[in-house]
């Protein structure tokens, strides 16, 4: 037990110090996990050219712990879908995103993965990423700077700061489902309209 939780000075109530002992494990699991974000960098449109952008050296998002970007989902914490969403690709974003470990986070960069863009009408667009997976932060712009990049991935750093080994879902006794995978037909069909589909 920590000395400051028998100073007599200042007692601490029985039922509040196993609370603290947490509180002091989050801070410092945040911590780590917040100072070392590895993004997985998935550009699909102009928006890949501002993420680029935003990890070379003028702006640098080292800086803030997310230097190492990496090509395999298997080692990354963070998914950046950048640009355009077509139908074809949703199976493939959904794969990639499932094949990522736990904790494991999302941000939809611009406006066409965040709500279809300019092209949300289009046969072949789907109309943003939250349709199918869950988004953490959203990045406005079309495209946005690198510095709006920069301010997203400092809220995802803020979410991270929040969050309680109590409680995430990636702790508890049951397992964390998988995101559901979109079928790709003569149309995008998602599995979850059709009970039928879903896969036990």
């Amino acid at each position: 037990m920590p000395d400051e939780l028998n100073n007599a000075d200042a007692p601490v109530p029985e039922e509040l110090k196993g609370h603290i002992v947490v509180a002091a494990l989050d801070k410092i699991y945040n911590w780590g996990r917040r100072s070392s974000v590895w993004p997985l960098m998935f550009g699909l449109a102009c928006c890949g050219i501002e993420m680029i952008a935003t990890a070379a050296s003028r702006y640098d998002f080292a800086r803030f712990g997310m230097e190492i970007m990496r090509p395999s989902p298997r080692q990354t914490d963070l998914i950046i879908i950048s640009g355009t969403v077509t139908k074809k690709m949703v199976p493939l974003i959904v794969r990639l995103y499932n094949q990522m470990p736990e904790p494991k986070y999302v941000m939809a960069m611009g406006a066409c993965a965040s709500g279809g863009g300019p092209f949300k009408e289009g046969y072949s667009v789907v109309s943003g990423i939250d349709k199918f997976l869950p988004v953490d932060v959203y990045v406005p712009g079309c495209p946005p700077t690198p510095q709006a990049l920069i301010h997203g991935m400092i809220e995802l750093q803020k979410k991270i700061d929040k969050q309680s080994i109590r409680s995430v879902k990636w702790y508890q006794k049951e397992a964390s489902r998988a995101a559901t995978m979109p079928l790709l037909g003569p149309d995008l069909i998602d599995p979850r309209d059709f009970p039928e589909l879903e896969e036990e």
